[in-house]
């Protein structure tokens, strides 16, 4: 464990030394400001705008915010939905692989455009190197920057006084990828070639088995679509193995590098926040709680890996079921934490074979909302509200307006914050419900009892909190599960998206009150241990019943 601990500390003091320069960047470029090393990205902006045309200047009220963001989204489906299903006839498809069913190519539009990438197939086999390149990678970059832009409506809404304008949306849009997620993208890019990575235009080459036999290794840009994968909290793999598969990870160090991107944005947007309200203090708040929760969270996994009671006859090995032997227990545990942590969903280990206690804290990890650092913009805007919530409450004790940065929280922010808090939660348990309650569940699982419910609880929590991760055990590939999936992913990302723009709007019609002594103190340690209450209350006693008939029975079961 000692070896353990020093791995954990390293990544991270790591992420904390990366997220602050970063996320002083970030500010700056969320604003509105252009750093001088980074003007020659300038002229194509300007030419993005140009090509958008006159949609791209101006102010946009919180109504034509939300539409932009609908209309951009539905394209989105419809293009990659289209390009799914006739991908046979696209070029780079050397293999000659065949288009998607219909639900599947809905399922996994939705699952992109949603930023939840969740696969229910494996792309090496299902999709062609077209596909990869302009329909996932693509929606990679547009996913993240539209969570961040979302985050930043919200930001304005705070700063603002008295003002109708939340920004302009395809502004917001263009600076997120041309500034943060490209430049980063090309960065680790070339960090996972050094280590091996495959990233060529060859779809495959062909090669000859141990027994003669005709084989066909697949090959493609994986390089590149793995780090905007891990930088934009998206974690859809090239291959079904993920980032298990040695082509996409293929070292200790490309697991780190890969492990940091999966929180490094994030992270650092809680950075940026702090500067950007000129309020650091604020910022340190979110990212003390988040690093509490990550920390916690990875020493439960990592000593149930360990040291369960199952595997005591192994004790200096522990449960290497389902993981590789390159990164080990230490590195698996860290990834499943931090996967589940932040909207990625990416694995490089079998969750499924995890111990019942390893394996509730990932699926626990989602089902708080994922707002422990969270996807790209939608992590800290679901803290955020989380905040508003803590601070509501806290204002009923003792008789108070209740109010955060200066502005009042008032019912409608509240019926704002209820529907981003309440979503995913009610979607994960009717999701878990409906499959359940299938009369062919049974037929979709490699395992019964209390282990074949986590295997359903887990799918649904994924589904419904935009994470994509897969415990394994259920057949993902029907037609009822990719429909239930289609339609969770979209109403877990978008009426939260809805609530927080409208809400935005109203912060920003407000004035700014002046702090006086009788201000509640949102940075203290007594408003810090308020915070992981209220995360915990909803989340522990929303799920407790059904994790009791999962994970935890499992547990006991054991004993």
């Amino acid at each position: 464990m000692n070896s353990t601990m020093i791995s954990g500390g390293v990544f991270l003091l790591t992420l904390l030394l990366l997220a602050i320069p970063l996320g002083k960047y970030i500010s700056e470029i969320l604003q509105g400001r252009t750093p001088r090393y980074v003007r020659f990205i300038q002229p194509i902006e300007k030419l993005v705008y140009k090509g958008i045309g006159n949609a791209a200047s101006g102010n946009m009220s919180a109504k034509k915010y939300f539409l932009s963001i609908v209309f951009l989204s539905f394209f989105s489906i419809i293009s990659l939905f289209l390009l799914l299903l006739t991908q046979q006839w696209l070029p780079l498809n050397s293999q000659a692989v065949s288009g998607m069913s219909v639900t599947l190519a809905l399922n996994t539009a939705v699952s992109f455009v949603t930023n939840t990438n969740w696969q229910a197939y494996a792309g090496e086999e299902a999709l062609s190197l077209f596909s990869q390149i302009f329909g996932l990678t693509v929606q990679n970059f547009l996913s993240a920057a539209v969570g961040m832009a979302v985050l930043c409506v919200l930001i304005r809404g705070f700063v603002q006084k008295k003002e109708k304008g939340l920004g302009n949306f395809w502004q917001d849009v263009t600076r997120g990828i041309l500034y943060i997620l490209l430049p980063l993208s090309l960065i680790v890019s070339l960090l996972l070639i050094s280590q091996g990575a495959v990233q060529t235009f060859s779809s495959g080459t062909a090669y000859e088995g141990l027994n003669g036999q005709s084989l066909w290794l697949p090959l493609g840009t994986v390089a590149s679509q793995v780090a905007i994968k891990q930088l934009g909290t998206n974690g859809g793999g090239f291959y079904g193995a993920n980032a298990a598969h040695p082509f996409e990870n293929p070292t200790v160090l490309s697991n780190f590098i890969e492990n940091i991107s999966i929180l490094l944005i994030p992270a650092a947007l809680i950075i940026a926040f702090g500067f950007w309200i000129k309020e650091w203090k604020q910022g340190r708040t979110i990212a003390i709680v988040s690093f509490l929760f990550l920390t916690v969270g990875f020493l439960v996994i990592a000593i149930n890996e360990f040291a369960s009671p199952d595997f005591l006859h192994v004790l200096t090995m522990g449960n290497m079921e389902g993981k590789e032997v390159r990164f080990g227990i230490d590195w698996s545990a860290l990834w499943a934490v931090s996967t589940t942590a932040a909207s990625n969903g990416s694995v490089n280990s079998m969750l499924d074979s995890f111990t019942p206690l390893g394996g509730l804290v990932p699926m626990f990890m989602m089902q708080l909302g994922e707002i422990i650092f969270g996807g790209i913009g939608s992590g800290l805007y679901g803290m955020l509200t989380f905040i508003l919530l803590t601070v509501f409450i806290a204002g009923l004790l003792v008789g108070r307006t209740p109010e955060y940065l200066g502005k009042k929280v008032e019912p409608f922010e509240m019926k704002m914050a209820s529907i981003v808090v309440l979503t995913p939660l009610l979607l994960t348990l009717f999701g878990a419900t409906a499959l359940v309650l299938h009369p062919a569940v049974f037929s979709w699982l490699t395992n019964q009892g209390a282990h074949g419910f986590s295997e359903v609880l887990y799918a649904a929590t994924s589904l419904a909190n935009n994470n994509g991760s897969a415990f394994g055990g259920l057949l993902a590939d029907t037609d009822f599960l990719n429909n239930l999936g289609s339609l969770l992913m979209l109403l877990s990302r978008f009426l939260p998206m809805a609530a927080v723009i409208f809400m935005a709007g109203s912060f920003s019609r407000k004035q700014q009150s002046a702090i006086s002594e009788g201000t509640l103190s949102t940075v203290n340690p007594v408003f810090v241990t308020m915070l992981v209450i209220v995360i915990l209350v909803v989340g522990a006693l929303s799920f407790l019943p059904a994790v009791a008939l999962g994970p935890i029975a499992e547990f006991f079961q054991n004993r």
